[in-house]
């Protein structure tokens, strides 16, 4: 490592030189460089363009030397100075990005030196904007005007009857449909490809485009949904005006506690496959795993598990199969050749792995399809398992499966309840809980029970989702989904949990998708299959005595306060509260929109769609984490939104917005992320979040076909020179 006073010398003979320097400017700018104390695996330097000092642009380090693509991204101060701390040795490509540039010259660098380098200003507002997140460009979409609601079919207005409003159509557009696998507003998305074929019209355009590879049916059906005529000349629309110079207003740069953020980058797994969430220790005690390997999960489109090591910067992949190889290949057919993969089926998955979760093992955790759908007979009625006895299961698509390191090997559980997502509660048997996506129930795996007896049966169990109606404060006999409420009795309600989230206080909570969508609290009780009771609460929409309106929760999470943080389809972080409610939380009216004094809005930070009035923005976040335990270092207790449309994560901290935003490769979009702490004495470097590109098409990403999903580690340090 080269010494401080090794720095210092440095320094001072550049500054004997600036005595000598032709310019005032030319001696600043030897000062500015000197001022950056780098060590031997360091870069560091300052960014000029014609404009002087360049503050709040990146600057990215990237390697092909080592055993997979690396790049770390940092961001200048305000004097345009930068530092790359804790290179591996290897020769590195150095360029500047930021708004209101154009990508510099390339150039070449290696650790232990220091680089001035060159920012190019852009030429014009066209070409400034292909900078710009995806979600800038996806807010020109002109949506539908509120009077064009209800919608009355393609021979009225083109808009699907069932859709009612304008705010449902945002909330499926977001939430049901497009934002959920993919960004919207990428080049890729934005422009309609030559490759594609000639048509008389974009909307000829579009509607070919969508019947495009494996997700062709999908995206066929979800238009439909809408009301393909309409939809389809919305998209067309706003194609032909991008076609036509029209941009997106510019972003900010970063500023603040955004300078300080530095990204590490990993290219994992193969260019066919995308993964659908990572998972690097336990949720619990983020110490779990210090140092070790990230594990991924490329749900339908692999059989194997994705694993990256982040100290020898090597990728590696844990073959998997279904126990029962009957268990048929996800029907994903090819509705119409894509531009990238032609009539290629790329997606090959059996076993589905999804959502993996790592216990205090260091075992990792998951939902995976381990058989075909019909469940064992001890799901059904007539077993004598408890839970089955009060609600028999006769299929589920999707099951639980774990691996532990120590030992190379895949245990398979089969699970008579549907799994999408889990999380391990904080109880002495650890109970790993799993939302049925799909289905009205709350299922568990009691892992102490499996880990002594392996027995798969007896150590799970499920519940109904039933609300306490007669207000008695217990479960009693309750009337069905399909049944008026009775005062004597309990009601189940038919809600399906989306994700799924113990707190620290023993409940459960999981959120309902939907329009206008709700989020569930449920407490076990002693015996969860008889004791189980749950509480609803809407997001509050068309609510006389809610201050602003939402809509349409997906992914959510709890603090160590029992504060629930949403991420909702109308554009905002929702965060609820039950301490705030003034009413009763249980009874015949406590069914959902009984308490709106619980929940607070917070627009997030892009600009709203053209012609939308709501408050919100054309954000549309997959997800909210919350950082219980400080590991990125913005404080305990920290909700984080994943900026899906933004490139980034968005931070709330007292109540402003930290946007840690991925500028290269543009088309970061992630549905997870986890914190974990390396080493509790280490600082900045000892901590930080992890995340995966999550998109369904990484091959929209910037670095086009080839491209495989990207591991990304985000810390923070103290300033953006800290080493």
């Amino acid at each position: 490592m080269t010494s401080r006073f090794s720095s210092s010398a440095r320094g001072a003979t550049l500054a004997l030189a600036c005595i000598w320097a032709a310019t005032w400017v030319a001696c600043a700018r030897q000062q500015d460089t000197a001022a950056v104390a780098i060590d031997n695996d360091d870069i560091g330097g300052i960014v000029t363009s014609a404009n002087g000092p360049e503050a709040g642009d990146w600057v990215i380090a990237e390697t092909t030397n080592l055993p997979t693509r690396f790049a770390k991204i940092v961001v200048t101060d305000d004097q345009g100075r930068y530092l790359v701390p804790d290179l591996p040795g290897a020769a590195y490509t150095l360029w500047v990005r930021g708004y209101g540039l154009v990508d510099s010259p390339k150039v070449q660098a290696a650790p232990g030196a220091l680089v001035n380098l060159t920012a190019t200003v852009a030429p014009n507002p066209r070409a400034a904007a292909q900078y710009y997140p995806a979600g800038y460009w996806a807010s020109l979409l002109r949506i539908p005007d509120k009077t064009e609601f209800p919608g009355t079919g393609p021979r009225g207005n083109g808009i699907a009857p069932g859709m009612k409003t304008q705010a449902q159509w945002l909330a499926w557009l977001k939430n049901g449909s497009c934002y959920t696998c993919h960004q919207v507003g990428t080049k890729a998305t934005r422009e309609i490809p030559k490759a594609l074929g000639a048509f008389p019209t974009s909307r000829d355009a579009w509607a070919r485009r969508i019947q495009s590879g494996q997700a062709g049916p999908d995206m066929a059906r979800e238009i439909a949904l809408f009301g393909a005529p309409r939809a389809l000349a919305m998209f067309a629309d706003w194609t032909d005006r991008i076609a036509a110079g029209e941009v997106p207003p510019a972003p900010a740069r970063p500023q603040g506690v955004e300078r300080n953020v530095v990204i590490t980058q990993w290219y994992w797994a193969d260019p066919k496959v995308y993964m659908h969430d990572q998972v690097s220790t336990d949720r619990r005690t983020p110490t779990v795993n210090a140092h070790g390997p990230i594990y991924g999960s490329p749900e339908l489109s692999a059989d194997y598990i994705p694993v990256l090591d982040p100290v020898r910067h090597t990728p590696s992949r844990i073959p998997v199969a279904p126990r029962d190889p009957k268990t048929p290949v996800a029907p994903n057919p090819v509705l119409q050749p894509s531009v990238y993969w032609g009539t290629e089926a790329i997606w090959t998955s059996r076993m589905d792995v999804h959502n993996p979760m790592i216990d205090g093992q260091g075992r990792v955790w998951m939902t995976a399809r381990v058989r075909p759908p019909g469940t064992p007979d001890y799901c059904r009625k007539g077993s004598s398992h408890p839970s089955a006895k009060l609600f028999p299961i006769d299929t589920s698509v999707r099951q639980a499966a774990v691996y532990d390191p120590k030992t190379k090997k895949l245990t398979q559980i089969s699970t008579c309840f549907d799994t999408h997502h889990l999380m391990f509660a904080e109880d002495a048997n650890n109970t790993l809980y799993f939302n049925g996506y799909g289905s009205p129930y709350l299922g568990w795996i009691d892992t102490k029970v499996f880990d002594e007896t392996g027995d798969e049966a007896r150590s799970q169990g499920w519940t109904a989702i039933v609300l306490d109606t007669n207000g008695n404060g217990r479960r009693d006999a309750f009337v069905e989904v399909d049944q008026p409420i009775d005062p004597a009795k309990d009601k189940r309600i038919g809600d399906n949990l989306y994700s799924v989230n113990p707190a620290p206080d023993g409940s459960v909570w999981g959120s309902v998708l939907g329009f206008p969508g709700a989020i569930i609290r449920i407490v076990p009780g002693p015996d969860p299959i008889e004791t189980a009771l749950a509480e609803r609460y809407e997001v509050p929409w068309q609510n006389p005595n809610a201050p602003i309106e939402g809509y349409s929760p997906r992914g959510m999470d709890v603090d160590r306060n029992g504060v629930a943080w949403v991420a909702l389809g109308s554009g905002h972080l929702g965060s609820f509260d039950r301490r705030k409610c003034h009413g009763p939380l249980n009874g015949p009216k406590a069914t959902g929109q009984h308490c709106p004094e619980g929940w607070t809005l917070y627009p997030q930070p892009l600009p709203q769609f053209a012609g939308v009035r709501d408050n919100g923005s054309a954000e549309g976040s997959y997800f909210a984490w919350v950082d219980q335990f400080d590991t990125l270092g913005l404080g305990a207790n920290t909700p984080i939104a994943t900026g899906n449309e933004s490139d980034a994560f968005l931070a709330l901290r007292d109540g402003q917005w930290v946007v840690l935003r991925v500028p290269y490769p543009m088309g970061f979009y992630t549905k997870w992320m986890d914190g974990r702490i390396d080493d509790p004495s280490g600082g900045w470097k000892g901590r930080g979040l992890w995340s995966t590109v999550s998109s369904r098409v990484p091959f929209h990403m910037e670095t086009g076909k080839g491209t495989p999903p990207v591991a990304m580690h985000f810390q923070l340090r103290p300033d953006p020179l800290a080493k």
